[in-house]
């Protein structure tokens, strides 16, 4: 090279010497800090995914951090139900001795009791002391809030156990019952039996409604052309028939007037000579009993008696004044003569407005209302009826009139209650042997011939709890019914000896009963008897519904917040959360359709000395509701909480080593090249030495 002002050998090699050295650094940093990507201009697509899935792999690590929390939380709930479990088995045996008073003394019993007042006291303390990280569990403070729209006297009881109220924090509750549960049930109606009669007896209230209507008639004078219209006063004529049938005369005399004969029913009217027509009106008008009025005609032309030509009649068309009648019947429901009985009514200043006492003493009713106040008939049949219950029908069988009372003006006449008869029956026509069976157990009943429909039942409901049904009579059908609702009840009836026309009067000889069908919000539920429940990704809940509740009838609640909300997922959207609610563990909330637990203490209606069997049946109901609970959360700890944590730690690990592939540094590789980025640094260093010395060579030239 013989330039020496510009040197392109040694701008090349401090290029390629300035490459290498980047490449040291490059490799220096990722081989002390271990990471592939150290800034942006390092990969920046790389960059992005990385802080995205290490953005994801911090809500893993935290979701995984609170699906365990909220685990620590259930395993401490279920710990203390474990020991009100505990409690309630102890209170169940006791229950169970107290029972054999045969051998039990009064002050064993009492002792009993005793043991039970304090389990009850523990389960109540239990219930308010279970806390964790000072939220108390089993208060009811993690149950649902609830509120119902329509239907809330449908529903014995319900429980929410999730719940997905969303970004609204609310969630609509829609059951429509399209079939009601019911009973399993055998009827038989062979036992030859006579319907007696039912007492019955009416209150009748007189309101007069069509006025009295005067009788008319008409008198034509042929000399005047003059009609005169006379009309008879409403009540005053003959007979009492407003007029009717009253004969009118004319008759000439020194001075015009008219005179009426109620003997006879003859009304006579004197024209003297000279009298006008208007001269007969007055004269009929100066009577008490009739009025009368000029038609037609100029009514002032003079008169001559022997020259009138007229017609003479009677009256007709009157009516007297009509009363017609509201009534009220009042009929007994059941037949017999103890129904029979006085029916008075009354009115009295002591009954309050709008109010009626009704009172029933032996088969007699006395009805006493406000004595100037105005009745609406059919509310007060209503109030009887109320009153009286349903061993009576109260109707308001005729509505003729006004449909109301004035006490003060209208009258009411009572009918005693009366036709009762007696039902009759000749009992069984023949020996029989019965097996009678329902869900608890069957029993064999033998019956001999004449035996009655009531004593049958008797018997059979003696031991009707021990089979699982009752029995009733009516009309002399017999009817077996279980003594629960669903399809889990049966009824078997099994005729085991005679009774031929007994087994031909069964309606079956098994029937079962059907549990409610019902959708909620749109789908359809699970019937259990009374019970539906449902579980949904946003529902999960059991509602017991009252028996009364029929077809077609729709319950509406709206669920507006409480229970216990657990995030699980990475994501702080709603379905990747779980909320569930933790009913009250209060002795006063414990129960179902038997009773509520606190009804076991000292004093109450199921104490030992009371209903022991209902006890029973209590602490039962309580037992499965406490045993549901540990279960439903038990279920929740395993396949929510447990199954979320394995598959968000799977999630975690994939995550990281997807991060890792991306973010992290080779060492191997970049160990590699970090010897050949050395070796090219030094190596472009000794060549810059050489390039920057070939300039020099140009001195060899100048030495010539």
């Amino acid at each position: 090279m013989s330039r020496i002002n510009t040197n392109v050998s040694s701008l090349i090699a401090q290029k390629t010497l300035a490459r290498s050295n980047a490449e040291l650094q490059t490799s220096l940093d990722r081989l002390s800090t271990g990471l592939r990507i150290n800034s942006g201009k390092d990969d920046p697509a790389g960059l992005i995914a990385s802080e995205n899935l290490r953005r994801d792999i911090t809500a893993s690590e935290r979701a995984i951090k609170n699906t365990e929390q909220a685990n620590q939380l259930i395993a401490t709930a279920d710990s203390a139900l474990s020991q009100v479990s505990g409690l309630l088995n102890d209170i169940r045996g006791l229950v169970s001795e107290a029972a054999n008073t045969g051998a039990l003394s009064d002050e064993q019993i009492a002792a009993n009791q005793l043991q039970i007042d304090s389990s009850l006291e523990a389960i109540d303390r239990i219930a308010q002391t279970t806390t964790f990280q000072g939220k108390k569990l089993l208060d009811g403070s993690l149950d649902f809030i609830t509120s119902f729209t329509t239907g809330e006297s449908s529903v014995s009881d319900f429980r929410i156990d999730q719940a997905n109220l969303g970004a609204t924090g609310e969630l609509a509750v829609n059951i429509d019952v399209s079939a009601a549960a019911t009973r399993a049930s055998i009827t038989n109606g062979s036992i030859p039996y006579t319907v007696g009669n039912s007492a019955t007896g009416t209150l009748t209230f007189a309101d007069v409604t069509t006025p009295a209507v005067q009788s008319t008639g008409t008198l034509t004078l042929a000399t005047t052309v003059a009609d005169i219209d006379i009309e008879a006063v409403a009540g005053e004529a003959a007979d009492g028939l407003a007029g009717d049938d009253v004969e009118i005369e004319f008759v000439s005399g020194a001075t015009t007037g008219a005179l009426y004969d109620a003997q006879t029913g003859i009304l006579t009217v004197t024209l003297a000579t000279g009298a006008t027509v208007d001269d007969a009106v007055a004269a009929i008008e100066a009577t008490d009993e009739f009025t009368a009025t000029l038609a037609s005609g100029t009514g002032t032309d003079a008169v001559d008696v022997a020259d009138i030509i007229s017609y003479t009649g009677v009256l007709t068309g009157g009516a007297d004044q009509v009363a017609d009648n509201d009534i009220i019947t009042i009929a007994a429901a059941g037949s017999g003569t103890a129904f029979n009985g006085t029916l008075t009514f009354a009115t009295s200043n002591t009954v309050t407005a709008g109010d009626a006492n009704v009172t029933l003493t032996n088969g007699n009713i006395t009805i006493t209302v406000n004595d100037s106040d105005t009745y609406d008939l059919s509310d007060l049949a209503d109030l009887i009826q109320t009153e009286l219950g349903d061993d009576y029908e109260v109707t308001l069988s005729t509505n003729a009139s006004d449909g109301s009372f004035d006490s003060s003006a209208d009258t009411a006449v009572s009918v005693n209650l009366a036709g009762g008869t007696a039902d009759t029956t000749t009992g069984l026509q023949e020996d029989v042997t019965l097996e009678v069976a329902g869900t608890n157990g069957a029993e064999v009943f033998s019956f001999e011939q004449g035996t009655t429909a009531a004593q049958i039942v008797d018997a059979i409901n003696l031991v009707g709890d021990a089979i699982g049904l009752t029995a009733s009579v009516e009309a002399g059908v017999i009817t077996f019914e279980s003594s629960n609702f669903g399809s889990r009840q049966f009824v078997a009836v099994n005729v085991l000896s005679g009774g031929v026309a007994f087994e031909a009067g069964l309606s079956s000889r098994r029937a079962e009963g059907t549990d409610t069908q019902a959708t909620i919000n749109g789908i359809s539920a699970v019937g259990d008897g009374l019970a539906i429940s449902i579980n949904s990704s946003t529902l999960d809940g059991v509602f017991t519904l009252e028996d009364t509740v029929v077809a077609d009838d729709v319950i509406n609640l709206t669920i507006d917040g409480g229970g216990a909300r657990f995030q699980l997922g990475p994501d702080v959207v709603s379905n990747q959360q779980a909320r569930i609610g933790i009913r009250s563990l209060n002795t006063a909330k414990l129960g179902g359709v038997s009773g509520k637990l606190y009804e076991l203490r000292s004093g109450g209606d199921k104490a030992l000395d009371g209903d022991i069997t209902g006890a029973a049946k209590v602490v039962d109901e309580v037992i499965n509701e406490v045993v549901q609970l540990r279960g439903r959360l038990g279920a929740f700890q395993r396949t929510t909480l447990e199954t979320n944590i394995t598959t968000l730690s799977d999630t975690l690990t994939n995550l990281t080593e997807a991060e890792s592939t991306i973010r992290d540094a080779d060492f191997a590789a970049e160990s590699a090249r970090l010897t050949r980025a050395q070796i090219l640094v030094q190596s472009g260093t000794s060549v810059l030495g050489i390039a920057n010395s070939n300039p020099q060579n140009v001195l060899s030239l100048l030495r010539q």
